[in-house]
């Protein structure tokens, strides 16, 4: 069930990704607070010459969905989050359907956050693994 608070920022952060590489790749975040963000993403228009998944696209996916999540987590202090580094193990390939990324904390500090994402196809198998650290850093002046 998802509360008015998360469906706020579920609001917010389909607000954020509006033109961004997000929407055009198709991501669409269905879940997002601090302790858990789901999103998902289709194979088609996101693969490589072969049909298959593109690993790529698969890390998009990832990014996305932790820095979501390390996003809520910033606000709470007036920060914004910046990736800093993502690595991914692509288990097995996707041609169809669509892409389901998990991401959970690992660390959710003053300066650090770090999620692992777990990707799944429309089977619930596992596409890839991923993490991704983001720093936390006050808004840049525009």
């Amino acid at each position: 069930m998802t509360t008015e608070s998360q469906a706020l920022s579920l609001g917010s952060m389909a607000e954020a990704l509006t033109g961004s590489l997000s929407e055009t790749m198709g991501i669409e975040v269905t879940e997002a607070s601090t302790e858990r963000v789901v999103g998902r993403m289709p194979v088609r228009g996101n693969h490589q010459p072969f049909g298959l998944l593109h690993g790529g696209a698969s890390c998009v996916l990832a990014e996305s969905l932790g820095s979501v999540g390390s996003t809520l987590h910033a606000a709470k202090s007036g920060r914004v989050a910046v990736g800093i580094e993502i690595n991914a193990t692509h288990h097995r390939s996707a041609t169809e359907g669509h892409v389901t990324g998990t991401a959970t904390p690992v660390h959710l500090g003053r300066t650090l956050a770090t999620w692992d994402i777990a990707i799944t196809d429309d089977q619930d198998r596992k596409v890839c693994t991923s993490r991704l650290t983001c720093m936390l850093i006050e808004p840049p002046q525009r």
